[in-house]
């Protein structure tokens, strides 16, 4: 399964001429998110408002998009519930924020009626349930407030495209009265415009584990608490080649997020993904688990992202499925939960993404494959909240030759995989941490400038970088343009040394396209479409093992270039 060389995420030269793929899926499921305003309480110990709903109105609730609505003829008792109404595009989450008290135990609870329903509180601890069989259900969740908490968001909410679901009855229950006055919190971030509003339920999916105890539990941007410029690497933890192996304890302080290399399926349509550390057999100095996990530990206490990347060469994954889809979320939720890790990073490559015939709007998905995996993306956000960390790794292929060709075409006959990745980094551009494109292993591919650029210099990185940060028309069609990343989303995907990939350039290079790219000074014959962007993330690089085989001169230039 795994070639000496070991076929990665930059695979040595020569191992193709245009990368494979990666694809999302855009998440099937509608949910509706509810941020409590605290109200009159029913009773001393009550701290939401209106949780039957017998106003008639959603007051105070709110819910996303106009989801939500107050409903007769479905209620558990007595005549109102609410009507979450999912669709593939929004979860129907709805929210409401109370006024709670520091290192105090609560317990929430509510009765649902549906398909995928949730219930949970902002940055803490969830529940769900996959179907109701048509009749109510009761669903509970305890939290403990933190050290200085004062208000707590709870929610519920359904999947997308399942349907409506019900609630009534939501109760938060905790000693005493609230002690705040009556407050209402909307959500903590608005999506881009281009982009169809969507929610970040703390919590979701089937998984019972609960996000390690380490995860911080408050709301973060999708910068995740990476650095204002950030190195990316990716370490062979599940093989041996040419680089040698590295103990996690012994990967360099310069390295900002750690990609764990990798995570692969049981099969290329099951879902069920699996990361085996590197045997003692391939890899003698291998650290035990023990020591592995603890070290893991030490990065996230220094600040440092520990991520597993899904993927790579060898690691086809195809979502055909929802039973592939959900076993993906479940395993994947379990490999975080049993290292502790800060999150996930999308690797997929060969052919694994691909788009069907007649699938023709990155905006509106309808392959399986793409849906399947943004749904799971979104699952695994919702899950682990605001601080999961979530990256992807394209090859070229699967973005930017998208401004040329998408999927088979509208008469077919192209590659499908061409631009397969587009929907799903624009489904999940509202919780996406990074996207560092991999800038090697690449045929030449055309610029905004319509000219052609290949590897070997930094106009190369410009031009490609340029892309995703100005938007560029899907297919040439000014009609379906893919809208900007914001810089801070972005960063520069280059190999560390000549043997880690195709496409190699020294470090004068590299900080000739970052001067170009942050300062808008030392260009070349390309010059960006969107002037200096000093907020560009940072760098990513195959691998953590090839830099050290190489003396460090990747990392060790990176440290020089930013301070």
């Amino acid at each position: 399964m795994r070639a000496t060389a070991r076929p990665s995420h930059a695979a040595p030269p020569g191992r193709r001429l245009l990368a494979a793929a990666t694809a999302w899926t855009v998440a099937a499921a509608g949910a509706v998110a509810l941020t409590v305003g605290l109200a009159n309480s029913a009773s001393a110990g009550e701290f939401l408002a209106n949780g039957g709903f017998e106003s008639g109105s959603l007051a105070p609730f709110s819910c996303t998009g106009g989801t939500g609505s107050v409903v007769t003829g479905q209620s558990h008792s007595g005549s109102y519930a609410l009507a979450g109404a999912a669709s593939a595009s929004d979860n129907a989450q709805c929210t409401q924020t109370v006024a709670v008290a520091p290192n105090t135990a609560y317990t929430l609870s509510a009765w649902v009626k549906g398909a995928y329903v949730y219930l949970g509180v902002d940055g803490g601890a969830s529940t769900w349930t996959p179907s109701t069989g048509g009749a109510y259900q009761k669903l509970t969740v305890s939290f403990t407030t933190g050290a200085s908490q004062t208000s707590a968001t709870v929610f519920t909410h359904g999947w997308y495209g399942q349907g409506t679901y019900w609630a009534d009855d939501i109760s938060l229950d905790g000693p005493g009265a609230p002690s705040q006055p009556p407050t209402s919190q909307p959500p903590t971030s608005q999506p881009p415009t281009s982009q169809p509003p969507t929610s970040q339920p703390p919590t979701s999916q089937p998984p019972t584990s609960q996000p390690p105890t380490s995860q911080p539990p408050t709301t973060q941007p999708p910068g995740g608490g990476l650095p204002a410029h950030a190195l990316v690497g990716y370490l062979h933890a599940s093989f041996a080649n040419g680089a040698g192996y590295t103990r996690m304890a012994d990967v360099p302080a310069s390295w900002d997020v750690i990609n764990l290399s990798f995570g692969e399926p049981t099969s290329v349509t099951s879902g069920d993904i699996r990361f085996n550390r590197c045997p003692a057999t391939e890899c003698p100095t291998v650290e035990s688990d023990a020591d592995f996990k603890a070290a893991i530990a030490a990065k996230r206490a220094q600040g440092k992202k520990v991520l597993i990347s899904i993927g790579g060469q060898n690691g086809q994954v195809q979502l055909t499925t929802t039973a592939a889809r959900d076993a993906f979320v479940s395993s994947v939720s379990a490999i975080i939960d049993k290292w502790g890790l800060d999150g996930l990073d999308i690797d997929f490559e060969g052919h694994s993404l691909s788009l069907n015939t007649g699938d023709t709007d990155f905006k509106n998905p309808t392959t399986p494959v793409v849906v399947n995996l943004i749904s799971a993306l979104k699952t695994l956000k919702a899950k682990y909240g605001a601080g999961f960390v979530l990256t992807m790794a394209p090859e070229t292929f699967f973005v930017q030759l998208g401004y040329q060709y998408y999927g088979s075409g509208p008469w077919g006959g192209q590659d499908p995989r061409a631009g397969a990745y587009l929907p799903v980094i624009h489904a999940m551009r509202n919780d996406l941490t990074l996207l560092h494109v991999q800038d090697y292993n690449s045929g030449s591919i055309m610029g905004l400038d319509n000219q052609y650029h290949s590897m070997g210099g930094a106009d190369f990185h410009v031009a490609m970088t340029d892309m995703l940060l100005k938007g560029f028309p899907v297919a040439g069609n000014t009609a379906n343009v893919f809208p900007p990343l914001a810089a801070s989303q972005v960063a520069i995907g280059m190999p560390a040394t000549t043997n880690a990939g195709n496409g190699y350039v020294a470090p004068a290079e590299v900080n000739k396209a970052l001067d170009c790219l942050t300062k808008a000074v030392n260009c070349g014959s390309y010059v960006p479409r969107g002037g200096a962007q000093p907020n560009l993330r940072g760098l990513m690089t195959w691998s953590i093992n090839w830099d050290r085989f190489g003396g460090q001169e990747f990392s060790k230039n990176f440290d020089a270039y930013f301070g």
